[in-house]
């Protein structure tokens, strides 16, 4: 769907997105979900809804980054999570300035500090020495982080299985292949090296004027680099700009934006995730 508002500018598109989880507990196991957008502009949420097989007591709140959650405890045997949001997009795709400059250290903002840093997955400490072999002669500003991204996209081959929950940058960047959260660790971990703040984003992204991927849809991870005063979005694992992206979370890495958090060990027996323009 394509909306034209009456004296602006702005067209939108309408997207549905969510997601499906079937567990069995063998005790009862407390569970924190983190699957609905963030509601946060350019992205606007029309409705949303959740839905549980037996039903439960959930209650919403708000991390340390700002991200919505959901607490909720998964009884003994099967149970069925599931959540709907239809949201309107910007009819574009993310911002794009070549002549974005870097900020230097002393000058950045109290609270984007903590993106310079290495984190439980990220590691510029670790990947120093090749972020600057590699890019250090690159003008700084958004070129030189397109030329990371553009680097771990073309370093690093797709596969679902290619990695673990425990993979951190260095290790998928040594083995040359991953999934879309390795893609953007490595690329954090390159820019962090170069003392540029990098955040990783998780989120819905629908195939919106791209070829369709014949691989069954699931959560993305990208990241969003801070220059000239403001965050920019970067894909490298797409290496695209593209439109529809639909954020669920910001964090340091994948460990603050765990789509799902449980304090035991259920069994996940399956999961299903849409994203995709509505009619």
């Amino acid at each position: 769907m394509k909306v034209q508002y009456a004296g602006a500018a702005a067209v939108t598109r309408q997207v549905l997105v969510g997601c499906e989880f079937r567990y069995t507990a063998e005790v009862e196991t407390a569970a924190v979900f983190q699957v609905q957008p963030s509601g946060a502009a350019p992205a606007t949420v029309l409705r949303q809804g959740w839905e549980t097989q037996p039903a439960l007591d959930r209650h919403a709140y708000t991390d340390l980054y700002g991200n919505n959650c959901q607490r909720l405890s998964l009884p003994v045997g099967d149970t069925t999570l599931r959540y709907d949001a239809v949201v309107t997009v910007p009819d574009a795709t993310e911002d794009v300035n070549l002549d974005a400059t870097e900020v230097p250290a002393a000058q950045l903002p109290d609270d984007v500090l903590v993106y310079t840093l290495p984190s439980r997955y990220c590691l510029p400490d670790v990947l120093g020495d090749e972020a600057w072999r590699l890019f250090g002669n690159e003008k700084p500003g958004y070129r030189r982080v397109l030329a990371i991204s553009q680097h771990v996209h073309g370093h690093l081959s797709f596969g679902y299985g290619s990695s673990t929950p425990t993979t951190t940058a260095a290790e998928a960047y040594a083995a040359g292949r991953g999934v879309c959260r390795d893609f953007a660790h490595v690329a954090i971990s390159f820019c962090r090296a170069l003392s540029i703040p990098a955040r990783y984003v998780f989120g819905y992204l629908p195939e919106i004027d791209v070829p369709p991927d014949p691989a069954p849809m699931d959560f993305a991870a990208w990241m969003e680099v801070y220059l000239d005063g403001r965050w920019w979005t970067f894909d490298p694992r797409n290496n695209a700009a593209r439109k529809g992206r639909v954020v669920i979370g910001r964090g340091r890495d994948a460990v603050d934006v765990a789509m799902v958090t449980t304090y035991g060990g259920p069994v996940l027996n399956s999961m299903q995730v849409w994203a995709e323009e509505t009619a």
